[in-house]
């Protein structure tokens, strides 16, 4: 049996040439669909609007399940979750809706009864001429020209706050514009800080802090201590929301020059506390 399958495989050499137990790469099925064009699914725009639809939709019921109080009833809930933590802090969360192009919220404020101590503040001005000396008699830490922009991108040289004189900003804005501007600290007309009034700025500014919001607009503050008076609480609870309120255009400043932008929308006003739940606040 053996001899004659080795001479029927002889045979089929011979008419056909030599047999071939392999297939080519190229040809098998595993290249053959990796060559096949992979088609990648769009969605329609109808599609993606309702997809937006249902999530707007999830979270306006998720936030219907929130604990929505007043301001007082939200302080005493929070009271008597801490009461075993007196050094327990009340916190204010509050979202904005930022839209694109649009400025990071900041401003400045000064607590009735300070919540806890705040960092230092140090100003740098850029000015030239007399106004480097006013701007030291003001009170100003660090004051100079273009000279320091090196520094400041080198991160040798900081601050909290910049202002410039008018004749200093177009200058230095082409160097710091993006740096600064990126950290919210590059001075600007709309908030003030681009003025030749250094020293009333500085008179302004003077014992008061900067808040800012994050870059999705959210706004985190403490403002009280558990063993605050609820009445203590309700105005620092007030002055703060008033400082957003002017700087997100929702109230008018006597300060801040008319402008024909929108308000940014504050659409949620959260009060919790070291260890308690998130309160929705409905007389804000």
């Amino acid at each position: 049996m053996g001899a004659f399958l080795a001479l029927r495989r002889e045979c089929y050499r011979n008419a056909f040439g030599p047999v071939l137990f392999s297939r080519p790469f190229t040809q098998s099925h595993v290249s053959m669909f990796r060559n096949k064009r992979e088609t990648i699914r769009i969605p329609s725009k109808k599609a993606l609007a309702a997809k937006q639809k249902r999530r707007a939709a999830k979270t306006e019921y998720l936030q219907s399940k929130m604990e929505q109080l007043k301001l007082v009833d939200a302080i005493s809930v929070l009271r008597s979750v801490e009461v075993a933590s007196p050094k327990a802090m009340y916190e204010l969360y509050i979202k904005t809706e930022m839209g694109s192009g649009v400025a990071v919220p900041k401003g400045r404020f000064k607590l009735p009864k300070e919540a806890k101590p705040r960092p230092k503040e140090q100003v740098l001005v850029f000015a030239e001429g007399r106004q480097v000396e006013d701007a030291k008699r003001a009170g100003a830490h660090i004051v100079g020209g273009i000279e320091l922009i090196d520094g400041i991108l080198n991160n040798r040289i900081r601050a909290t706050t910049y202002l410039s004189t008018t004749s200093m900003i177009r200058a230095i804005t082409p160097r710091l514009g993006r740096f600064l501007g990126q950290q919210g600290l590059m001075p600007a007309e709309r908030r003030g800080t681009v003025t030749d009034d250094i020293a009333g700025y500085m008179r302004r500014i003077q014992g008061t802090n900067e808040w800012k919001a994050d870059k999705t607009g959210n706004i985190h503050m403490p403002i009280g201590s558990m063993h605050f008076t609820v009445d203590e609480v309700v105005k620092n609870f007030k002055h703060f929301m008033t400082s957003v309120k002017e700087a997100t255009g929702n109230i008018k400043n006597s300060r801040q020059k008319e402008t024909d932008k929108k308000p940014v929308l504050i659409s949620k006003v959260l009060l919790s506390s070291t260890r308690g739940p998130g309160i929705r606040i409905t007389d804000c």
